[in-house]
């Protein structure tokens, strides 16, 4: 993956430094995931924001090979 150098607010970068202590993540990966949350939002403004957020996890859930069949019966 390329990665690009660029400007970010000093007040962004401070939120997501302990945003991402809190969350285990690096700064930068902080605000890819704020990123990559925006981005849906955006791209589905209807959808509630604990929608999407559950969508990221299932997203995660299957590419770890954790998911359960679910059974409808």
């Amino acid at each position: 993956m390329a990665t690009t150098s660029i400007r970010l607010d000093q007040d962004l970068i401070d939120k997501a430094t302990i945003m991402a202590k809190a969350l285990n993540r690096t700064p930068p990966k902080q605000i890819e995931h704020w990123a990559k949350i925006g981005e849906m939002m955006e791209d589905n403004p209807d959808l509630p924001y604990e929608f999407v957020k559950q969508a990221i996890i299932a997203k995660a859930e299957k590419e770890a090979g954790k998911l359960e069949e679910y059974d409808f019966g």
